[in-house]
C-alpha cells in the first residue's frame, strides 16, 4: 500500500482515530479498520487493489467519511482497510451555460459553494443539512438537500467508475470516444449501468457530473407553523398539491419545535429530568422560539413576477388549513450569504455545519443516530409513521425530535436520536430503540432508504431479503464484479457467496 500511494498516506495504529464510528452505540470494536490508505488518483486507486487482491484484504470506501450518523469512516468488517478518497479533491469542470459541474470524490459542498462564489458562477448549489460531506458520496448514498435539485442522485449525470479488478468504465456518454455529452445526457448503448453504483459494492466512483439550477432573480423562503401534533396530516395535504403541480420547486422540509430547538441549544434549558420531555416543557420551549408543533420549510424561484404568483398560491392553500401560519423572507437571487437568516440558508444552496450541535441535545459527549422511514406522501401514512416512531422513541426514554421530508409522492420519516456516548445505558437504549423501529417498520410495510453500519445486517434479515429475487441478483452481480469480495463486504447487507478469508464471517 505504501508503494502505491506513499508512505504518508498509509495510516495505521493510533492514526486510525478518525476512521473510528464517532458516535458509537457499543464499543466500535466490529467497525475498526486495520489501517487506511489515502490514493489521489485513479492509478493510485487500481495500484491499491492490486495490493488487496493479493493479500485478500477487503477495502471499505469512504469519499470523505462524515456521515457520522450513520458511521461515519468506519468499516463493516473489523480489519478492513480504510480507503479514503479525500485527497481526490478537485473541481474538474464548471460549465456555466449548460449548468452543470464535475467533480471528485473529496470534494465537499463548502469546497463546491466556495469554488462557485469565487469563481462567479451564477449557479445555485443543493446542499444538505451538513455541508462538510462528500457531493458524490452524499449522492450515492442516495442523500438530498433543500434546494430546487435536491434530489441529488437525480440531478447527476455521468460516473467514472474503478472496478474491483482495476478496469475504469465511463457510463452513458462517456462511454464514447471524445464524446461531448457525458454529463448533459444520461442515457447511454444498452442497459443503463449507474444505479449498480449506489448504496453499493460494487465499484469506486472516482468522477462525477452533477446539474445545477442557474441562480433566480429571486427566492422566497416560506415556513408554514401548526400548533398542535395532531396537524401533522393536514399540513402534509395542504403542501403535497404545492409539490405534485410544481408550485414549490423544492422538497418540504417538516420538523417538530424539538428538532428546531435542538439546533439552537441543549434540552436542558427547557427541561433537565430523565426520560421524554412533558407537554408542559415543549410548550414553553415553543413559546420561546416561536415556532408551531411542526414547521414546514421550502422555497420559490425565478423571476420575481413568477415568485409572487407561486406566492399567491401557497397563500391560498395555507389559509384553506385552519390555525396553520405562513412565515415569508425574501431575498435576491445573488444575495451575500452574510445577509441570510440562518434557518435560509438551505434553500438558498449555502452549506454550513451549523446543524452539527444538534448531537448535543442530550448533553453529555454529544452523539447522535438516526432512523429513516419511507412513505407515501399521505396524511394517513405520516400520521401512521409518527406513531410508529414517536413511540417507540419515547419508551426509550428519548424525546421524540423529528419530522418528515415530503415529497410530492413519498416522504421520509426522520427522527434523530441524541445521547450521551459516554452513558453505557443511554447507548444500549439507542440500540433497542432503532431495533425496535425496524420490526415495527416492516409490520407496516415501511423500510428505511439507508441504515447504520451496525443495522445493515438486521434490515436485510427482517425483510427477508435473502429469499427474495432482488437480493439474489444482487448478490449476483457481487459475484460477477467482485468475486473475492474485496469491495466494501457487508454493505447494506450484501455478502457475497465468495467464501474469501477476509470476508467468509459476518462479524
Amino acid at each position: 500500500m505504501r508503494e502505491a500511494v506513499g508512505a504518508p498516506n498509509v495510516l495505521g495504529g493510533l492514526d486510525l482515530e478518525g476512521y473510528l464510528d464517532p458516535y458509537a452505540f457499543g464499543e466500535g470494536a466490529p467497525f475498526r479498520p486495520s489501517a487506511a490508505v489515502i490514493p489521489a488518483s485513479v492509478e493510485e486507486i487500481q495500484r491499491v487493489l492490486t495490493a488487496a487482491r493479493q493479500h485478500q484484504l477487503p477495502l471499505w470506501t469512504v469519499s470523505r467519511g462524515r456521515n457520522y450518523g450513520y458511521g461515519g469512516a468506519a468499516p463493516r468488517v473489523s480489519g478492513s482497510v480504510v480507503l479514503d478518497l479525500h485527497r481526490m479533491n478537485r473541481i474538474l469542470e464548471v460549465d456555466q451555460e449548460l449548468g452543470y459541474v464535475l467533480v471528485e470524490p473529496g470534494v465537499s459542498f463548502l469546497d463546491m459553494h466556495a469554488h462557485l462564489r469565487a469563481n462567479k458562477h451564477r449557479l445555485v448549489l443543493s446542499v444538505p443539512d451538513i455541508g462538510w460531506g462528500s457531493l458524490i458520496g452524499n449522492a450515492l448514498e442516495r442523500g438530498f438537500g433543500y434546494a430546487a435539485h435536491g434530489e441529488h442522485i437525480a440531478f447527476s449525470c455521468g460516473l467514472e467508475v474503478v472496478l474491483a479488478d482495476g478496469s475504469v468504465v465511463r457510463t452513458g456518454m462517456g462511454a464514447v470516444p471524445g464524446g461531448t455529452a457525458w454529463h448533459l445526457y444520461r442515457g447511454g448503448c444498452g442497459p443503463a449501468l449507474e444505479g449498480l453504483f449506489q448504496q453499493s459494492s460494487l465499484g469506486i466512483v472516482t468522477k462525477m457530473g452533477f446539474w445545477l439550477m442557474p441562480q433566480p432573480e429571486n427566492v422566497v423562503v416560506c415556513m408554514v407553523k401548526a400548533p398542535r401534533r395532531d396537524d401533522l396530516g393536514a399540513l402534509v395535504d395542504a403542501i403535497r398539491p404545492l409539490l405534485m403541480d410544481g408550485t414549490v420547486q423544492t422538497k418540504a422540509v417538516i420538523g417538530n419545535a424539538t428538532i428546531v430547538a435542538s439546533m439552537m441549544g441543549e434540552r436542558a434549558a427547557w427541561f433537565a429530568g430523565d426520560g421524554p420531555m412533558p407537554a408542559s416543557a415543549v410548550r414553553s420551549m415553543m413559546a420561546d422560539l416561536e415556532v408551531g408543533w411542526w414547521n414546514a420549510r421550502f422555497a420559490l424561484y425565478g423571476p420575481t413576477s413568477l415568485t409572487t404568483a407561486r406566492l399567491d398560491v401557497v397563500r391560498a392553500a395555507v389559509a384553506a388549513v385552519p390555525d396553520l401560519v405562513l412565515d415569508v423572507r425574501s431575498y435576491p437571487g445573488d444575495v451575500n450569504p452574510e445577509m441570510v437568516h440562518p434557518a435560509d440558508r438551505a434553500q438558498l444552496g449555502i452549506p454550513s455545519t451549523d446543524l452539527v450541535r444538534m448531537a448535543a441535545w442530550q448533553g453529555g459527549e454529544p452523539a447522535h443516530t438516526d432512523i429513516s422511514l419511507v412513505c407515501p406522501a399521505t396524511a394517513a401514512d405520516t400520521m401512521r409513521q409518527l406513531d410508529l416512531i414517536q413511540s417507540t422513541v419515547e419508551t426509550a426514554g428519548f424525546d421524540y425530535a423529528g419530522g418528515f421530508t415530503l415529497d410530492a409522492r413519498a416522504a421520509i420519516a426522520l427522527a434523530l436520536l441524541s445521547f450521551d456516548r459516554k452513558d453505557e445505558r443511554q447507548r444500549e437504549r439507542v440500540r433497542d430503540a432503532v431495533g425496535n423501529v425496524i420490526v415495527a417498520a416492516a409490520a407496516a410495510g415501511y423500510a428505511p432508504y439507508r441504515s447504520h453500519l451496525a443495522f445493515m445486517d438486521r434490515i436485510a434479515d427482517t425483510y427477508g431479503f435473502n429469499e427474495h429475487a432482488l437480493r439474489s441478483v444482487q448478490v449476483t452481480l457481487k459475484d460477477a464484479l467482485d468475486p473475492e469480495g474485496l469491495l466494501s463486504p457487508g454493505k447494506q447487507g450484501i455478502w457475497p457467496t465468495s467464501s474469501a478469508p477476509a470476508v467468509s464471517t459476518r462479524q
